[in-house]
């Protein structure tokens, strides 16, 4: 009776499910906008005349100032009303993206990425904060899922429908297409956004929120942040190079590409999706959150390994079913992911150390896309670029499930 119970209480009401939906939304849109330059390789190497390094260093300019900006936005939405936050950055990382349709130059692409950076920057603050004050612990797996799921669904549509798009009409219709249709998120946000967290305190007590130094002098998030750094460099080497890597390497044709290339990432979307609707349901079942968000994150990046064989392989299907693999089992880590920190962080520090978790983990961003240019460059090859990306899976299982201590609250000294 107690177990039927618990899992009743695992269900989301009418409306969590409907801010819910809406942010999984905008995310998706974000990853559209985000890998968007990728999908466009073939024809932003042949306009502007751009080598392997050149568009690397293209593609890392939008961690240049998404990254330092995490830090800001994860105090902003900590102080300010988290909604209009989140919409202000909506509102920028839109036009960004529009913009980029009327791009002149190397210069300019990079200038737009680096805005593009800094709007998508309040997404995953903003997100923790929404999450963990409006959520209990036995519904996050699923919501964070649901996110991460819109996240790994974005490239994948952005690939399959843009690759398809750009094929027929050239790659500028695409940017203008996107970034003017997304604007219109904003009408139902403003209606249906929940309402602004506010922390629960006890009466006649001061509570104090945690600061950066505080957050910074923790064990479990050095594990978050070090985990987030590896397998985000693994991300954005699969959401930058993995087109370019079926084109170049398995020799798929711009349309086969858009097509065969999005699958992994439709499995990945999937993957995380049931891997979040699992783990809540562990929990509810009466497992501790710690067994189930370590496991599920240890084993994802564990598994995760069998990328490898997608270098290896000389057949282009057999390194397709590698890619598919390895994001089945990578949905397992990125559904649970930021469910461990907002349980770590709480009500009172979710925004501020996701914004921390996430500008450190995003220093991989500014090296990931960059460094496996220089690889292929200078090897003429990916096969340098798979044993580093491959190795890092490694280190962030062993961040997750050795450095963290344990999953649960975090005691402040305040």
């Amino acid at each position: 009776m107690v177990k039927t119970i618990r899992l009743a209480r695992v269900a989301l009401t009418k409306t969590q499910c409907i801010f819910l939906l809406l942010l999984v939304v905008s995310i998706t849109i974000s990853y559209v906008d985000r890998g968007s330059l990728s999908v466009a390789d073939k024809f932003l190497q042949t306009e502007f005349s751009l080598n392997a390094e050149q568009r690397g260093r293209m593609y890392s300019a939008f961690f240049w100032s998404y990254a330092p900006a995490l830090v800001l936005v994860g105090w902003l939405v900590d102080r300010f009303n988290v909604n209009k936050v989140l919409g202000i950055g909506y509102v920028v990382w839109s036009l960004a993206t529009l913009l980029t349709g009327t791009a002149t130059g190397f210069g300019m692409l990079l200038s737009l990425r680096l805005l593009l950076g800094i709007g998508e920057s309040v997404a995953y603050p903003a997100y923790s904060k929404i999450l963990a004050g409006n959520l209990a612990e036995h519904q996050r797996g699923f919501a964070n899922a649901a996110i991460d799921a819109g996240s790994k669904l974005g490239p994948a549509l952005g690939l399959l429908v843009g690759g398809l798009l750009m094929d027929q009409y050239g790659w500028r219709i695409f940017f203008f297409v996107i970034g003017t249709l997304s604007l219109l998120w904003l009408v139902p946000w403003s209606i249906w956004a929940p309402k602004a967290v506010v922390a629960k305190v006890t009466p006649g007590v001061s509570v104090k929120m945690p600061s950066f130094g505080e957050i910074l002098s923790k064990r479990a998030a050095w594990g978050t942040f070090i985990g987030l750094f590896c397998g985000n460099y693994v991300w954005y080497f699969i959401i930058t190079w993995l087109p370019s890597y079926f084109r170049d390497a398995l020799h798929y044709s711009q349309r086969d590409m858009a097509i065969f290339g999005s699958a992994p990432l439709f499995v990945l979307a999937a993957s995380a999706l049931t891997s979040g609707w699992i783990s809540d349901r562990l929990i509810a079942s009466g497992i501790s959150p710690n067994t189930v968000r370590k496991s599920f994150t240890g084993l994802g990046l564990g598994l995760s390994t069998v990328m490898f064989g997608a270098v290896l392989a000389r057949d282009p299907f057999w390194s397709l079913v590698s890619l598919c693999g390895a994001c089945l089992a990578f949905g397992l880590f990125s559904s649970n992911l930021w469910a461990i920190t907002q349980t770590l962080g709480g009500t009172l520090a979710a925004g501020r150390w996701t914004g921390l978790q996430n500008a450190f983990g995003n220093i991989s961003g500014m090296i990931a896309p960059w460094l496996t240019g220089w690889i292929v460059q200078k090897t003429g090859g990916f096969y340098a670029a798979f044993v580093v990306t491959t190795s890092l899976l490694v280190v962030g299982m062993l961040a997750f499930t050795v450095i963290i201590p344990k999953v649960e609250p975090v005691k402040w000294r305040d």
